[in-house]
């Protein structure tokens, strides 16, 4: 994999812009965004305005806007949550890895009885592209599209940087360090994790190399299981091949 051309478009376009450069009024946006997606249920405009940082006037306004768009939406109660149009966005977000993992994530999880997931790279933060849990998973993990957590704990992100050589990963991401572990899973061709992101969980994942893009993951979560780490890890690295084959 070519890194540089997977992160810096020929223009140099994805070059940081000097910050007087940037939208004040978008960031402020996305910032409600990403506070909305992260939160269990909706919000009324004082808890917006006041856990963004907001003037409520102003916060009103940008939640009237990104309504007008159908980012957002109001429940009966008049509070806020996310909406239908964010839904319609993400489906453009790596649109044929997401057509190719979904037969694959299906079957898995239905072979496995646990939840079923594609996590990306983003700076400091997996997040959950697409997921698919099983058909009769009565206490399964429910792993939501949008979800994140820290890059540096689970399997999902030790999965992302054991596709990537040490020297690629200083470039991506200059001073974060190269786990222990992504060079095990380099080796074994899958990652194992348990109690990093929430006590008593484990999840398994593996890399898959998208042409012309960052690594993503294919990774799965669940409290027990009557297989060994090593058998899922197997199987999820079996699916994780699939969906490559599919996506070249």
């Amino acid at each position: 994999m070519n890194l540089k051309s997977a992160v810096v478009p020929p223009d140099g376009a994805a070059q940081k812009l000097p910050a007087q450069a940037q939208s004040q009024t978008l960031s402020r946006g996305i910032r409600v965004l990403e506070l909305l997606s992260d939160t269990q249920s909706p919000m009324t405009i004082a808890e917006i305005s006041e856990r963004s940082g907001l003037h409520r006037s102003i916060a009103y306004r940008i939640l009237r806007t990104l309504e007008d768009h159908s980012l957002v939406a109001r429940d009966d109660s008049g509070k806020f949550q996310c909406g239908p149009g964010l839904a319609a966005l993400a489906r453009g977000v790596a649109r044929d890895l997401q057509s190719a993992a979904l037969p694959v994530l299906t079957a898995l999880a239905g072979h496995l009885q646990m939840t079923a997931f594609i996590a990306v790279w983003d700076q400091r933060q997996c997040v959950t592209l697409v997921a698919v849990e099983p058909p009769h998973g009565e206490g399964t993990l429910v792993q939501r599209p949008g979800t994140r957590h820290s890059f540096s704990a689970g399997a999902p992100g030790i999965a992302i940087q054991s596709a990537l050589t040490e020297a690629e990963w200083e470039t991506l991401a200059p001073g974060q360090p190269y786990r222990e572990e992504s060079r095990a899973a380099a080796l074994r061709g899958y990652a194992l994790s348990r109690d990093e992101v929430i006590p008593g969980v484990s999840s398994v994942g593996a890399p898959i190399r998208v042409p012309g893009q960052l690594p993503a993951a294919l990774a799965v979560v669940y409290l027990r299981s009557g297989l060994s780490g090593d058998e899922v890890g197997a199987r999820v690295r079996k699916a994780a091949a699939a969906i490559e084959d599919a996506l070249h």
